[in-house]
């Protein structure tokens, strides 16, 4: 049995599939079961990462578990308690969902362990908890999701510009169904056991670049407007979000605009056997959310 946590979110639901698919036995840990809409062969199961007794039956008599967590500052507490959870329950492998631009200590840009962007510092403390373990495990930390995307779905059905507030700056969008698959792969094969894996697409793309892609799919122009981040900033924070999210947030977006997330991998080639899929893949089989 494989427990998949955040089943219900971009990444869990599509490795619930994936792995249902190819026969596995599936444990599906979400908070609404009622409002799970997963394959029929999948056990669901409720839990949640603020209630530890619930976590203690999720993961009761499973193998693997694949840590996914909600994007936030809660991420370190959640991952302690799912960790320790499935360390009393002698789980075999875990299977953590990073983030690009985490780093520990002793790598590249983190000798003392502070990672180049600050959403490491939420994944930081799972992923060396994962290390010091005596536990299989494999750090998945995929570049930005071409499923972001979505967010200009209304502004692209209104026929007006999409928010740039990355400026020229390029990254390696990767198609969540590729970082399911190599998630897939790994719960499932000891070949990548101890490794961090950097999950991209094909290339690095900009917004600009990206907006190109969906008006050719689309057939009519997709336009892009600059956001200054602090403008970006004082909007988030208007619309409620939480500071420490905001901040992040920006973080992110001023690396990426200083050019610092133009990574390209071959990670996703040397697990599946096959090429990530570009964006326009994606693009294309994902239209109808971008049109009347």
């Amino acid at each position: 049995m494989i427990l998949i946590t955040g089943a219900t979110g971009t990444i869990g639901a599509e490795v619930v599939r994936q792995l249902a698919a190819a026969g596995e036995r599936v444990r599906a840990m979400v908070r609404e079961p009622s409002r799970a809409d997963l394959p029929a062969s999948a056990e669901v199961v409720r839990a949640d990462f603020d209630d530890a007794p619930s976590l203690e039956h999720a993961v009761a008599g499973t193998r693997a578990v694949f840590l996914a967590t909600a994007p936030g500052p809660a991420i370190p507490r959640h991952d302690t308690v799912m960790l320790a959870a499935a360390r009393a329950a002698g789980v075999a492998k875990i299977v953590k969902l990073s983030a690009i631009g985490t780093t520990v200590a002793g790598e590249p840009d983190g000798p003392d362990g502070r990672g180049p962007v600050k959403v490491g510092t939420w994944h930081r403390p799972g992923e060396e908890a994962i290390r010091a373990s005596s536990t299989a495990w494999t750090v998945l930390r995929p570049s930005d999701y071409a499923s972001n995307t979505l967010r200009w779905a209304r502004a692209i059905r209104a026929g007006t510009p999409v928010p740039n507030m990355t400026g020229a700056g390029a990254q390696g969008v990767i198609d969540p169904r590729d970082v399911a698959a190599v998630a897939a792969a790994v719960l499932t094969s000891p070949a990548c056991d101890g490794r961090v894996l950097t999950l991209t697409g094909p290339e690095a793309l900009s917004v600009s670049d990206q907006a190109r892609l969906l008006s050719r799919a689309l057939g009519r122009v997709v336009e892009t407007m600059d956001v200054p981040l602090d403008v970006a900033r004082r909007q988030m924070l208007d619309s409620g979000m939480d500071p420490a999210f905001v901040e992040v947030a920006i973080d992110g977006r001023a690396f990426v605009a200083a050019g610092r997330n133009a990574t390209v991998t071959d990670h996703v080639e040397r697990v599946l056997g096959r090429p990530p899929r570009t964006f326009a893949t994606w693009a294309a089989d994902h239209l109808h959310a971008f049109t009347a």
